[in-house]
């Protein structure tokens, strides 16, 4: 896998888009309940706020009536928050207010990414988001975190541009100085329009930033801390916070953990690993199935798939649109239906096609993944996604350390080895990174809740365990199940202990299994 699809993957959440993969991007989410109580606007909250910050703080909110039950606004926040006179940025906010009456106060959320809207999510997939009983009581917040969608936003190429970037096949043999000479030029092109387009906001566009503006976010709505439930990435974005305020956190719920002291060397040896593992759980139920293109054992059905990468790897099929379907592209299809069990059946067709010579299924699936529809890109998730890891992971792994972690992917994750690593894009980063990778103990903060899923191919389940162990008031529970994070996922115990938390205030017990 090239580098620009190997950053994407790193930790990027499918919070939407798994349960969208699963038909195609064919069905019906449920529509929020519109009888949600009119627009309100609780006084700022600015106990301990530094003088220069007072104006960011003390704005007041002007919900505007965004349709079928929701409100939209807009905050202002620092650009640079060590330099609050140095520009601004706006940062896009949807809220739907509770349905059962007074609220509990708000609820943030945030799906992951790096890059993934929030207004989008609870705009469009607001059951998917929360549960019913959580829209019930609190005020259910979307946000654009910065950089993102509707936010101040990076923006790098047009669509061909991207088209080029994520799907054209570099000439020469895999890894050849041919090969990686084409992807370093592309990559290239891609950081140079990021910095040209982005109206100086990329070296801003950062965790420790975005935590910031979260704080803001909590104040300006109203509350005394922070409520909120953040999936995969949002998980990170969630402990950094509480590594920052944790006299600030109020019931924070982080699903599907990112362990927030891994390089990111470490996150892509792992995330590899875990994608090979879901990869043959899924073969496992594949195999005894009467449409399935692969039969045998699991390890014999590895093989052919094996086979049927090398092969598109060598001799690329076209696709209805021209575009064609090589190695890497296939890996990011079979990724993006990995991330939930309701996506296997479209696997199984997509995979089926690739070995008749249709690549369209495959696309499919891509383009889901990148949200490009009818060659059109709809939102800057990638764009942001790759900003932010390039800001955040600070790099410097030793020629041994990338060896060991070479050496681990080839060993355990041996289909996806060959097309898993690359020319790092951030080697070309206009901007060193800013951020630091260690552990996040947030001492003093109120309990904070950890989902891990067993069988979580992108933010594996191990991460979920470390992150409970880092905090010092963490609380873990696990379930056991295939795909990507816990809560609202059909798992009663998972969403009763969930709900209870930030309804009522009752923490389960450490260690909880919901199988």
């Amino acid at each position: 896998m090239t580098a620009r699809l190997a950053r994407r993957i790193l930790t990027v959440s499918a919070m939407v888009s798994a349960a969208a993969v699963a038909l195609a991007g064919c069905f019906l989410l449920p529509r929020p309940d519109q009888s949600a109580a009119p627009h309100r606007s609780p006084a700022p909250i600015t106990d301990g706020v530094a003088e220069d910050l007072l104006p960011f703080y003390q704005q007041t909110l002007d919900w505007t009536d965004c349709g079928e039950g929701f409100d939209c606004t807009t905050v202002t926040a620092p650009l640079n928050w060590s330099d609050p006179d140095a520009g601004t940025i706006d940062l896009s906010v949807i809220r739907h207010a509770a349905t059962g009456g007074e609220p509990l106060g708000s609820l943030l959320t945030n799906p992951g990414g790096p890059g993934s809207s929030g207004v989008a999510l609870v705009r469009d997939s607001l059951g998917f988001a929360v549960g019913q009983a959580l829209q019930e009581n609190y005020d259910v917040i979307g946000f654009d975190p910065r950089g993102v969608g509707d936010s101040s936003a990076v923006a790098c190429l047009d669509a061909a541009g991207m088209d080029s970037f994520v799907f054209d096949i570099p000439p020469g043999q895999r890894r050849s100085a041919e090969w990686d000479a084409f992807v370093v030029e592309q990559q290239q092109k891609f950081a140079a329009a990021c910095e040209q387009n982005s109206d100086g906001i990329l070296p801003f566009i950062t965790t420790e930033s975005a935590a910031q503006d979260m704080d803001l976010l909590r104040a300006v709505l109203g509350d005394e801390k922070l409520n909120y439930l953040g999936y995969s990435y949002g998980t990170f974005l969630g402990a950094t916070y509480a590594k920052h305020y944790p006299d600030r956190v109020g019931r924070l719920v982080l699903d599907g953990a990112l362990d927030p002291s891994l390089s990111s060397q470490d996150v892509s040896a792992q995330q590899a690993i875990g994608f090979e593992n879901a990869l043959r759980a899924y073969m496992a139920s594949c195999v005894g199935q009467s449409e399935c293109p692969f039969s045998g054992s699991v390890d014999e059905a590895m093989g052919d798939l094996a086979i049927l990468l090398a092969s598109v790897d060598r001799d690329p099929i076209r696709n209805v649109d021209g575009r064609m379907l090589g190695a890497d592209s296939l890996v990011t299809a079979i990724v993006a239906a990995l991330y939930s069990e309701d996506s296997w059946p479209f696997l199984t067709q997509a995979l089926t096609d690739v070995l008749q010579g249709d690549a369209r299924n495959a696309f499919l699936l891509a383009d889901f993944y990148y949200n490009r529809q009818d060659g059109a890109y709809l939102d800057n998730s990638t764009e942001a996604f790759l900003t932010y890891n390039c800001m955040d992971y600070p790099g410097g792994e030793t020629d041994a350390e990338k060896a060991a972690s070479s050496a681990a992917i080839a060993e355990q994750a041996p289909t996806v080895a060959p097309y898993w690593e690359g020319v790092d894009l951030c080697e070309v980063w206009p901007y060193a990174p800013t951020g630091v990778r260690e552990p996040i103990a947030a001492a003093g903060a109120d309990p904070i809740v950890v989902i891990g899923t067993t069988g979580d191919p992108a933010t594996p389940y191990d991460w979920s365990v470390a992150l409970a162990d880092q905090l010092e008031s963490g609380v873990l529970i696990t379930r056991v199940g295939e795909g990507h994070t816990g809560y609202n996922k059909g798992n009663a115990c998972v969403d009763d202990a969930v709900e209870a938390y930030f309804i009522s205030g009752v923490v389960s017990p450490d260690g909880l299994v919901c199988e």
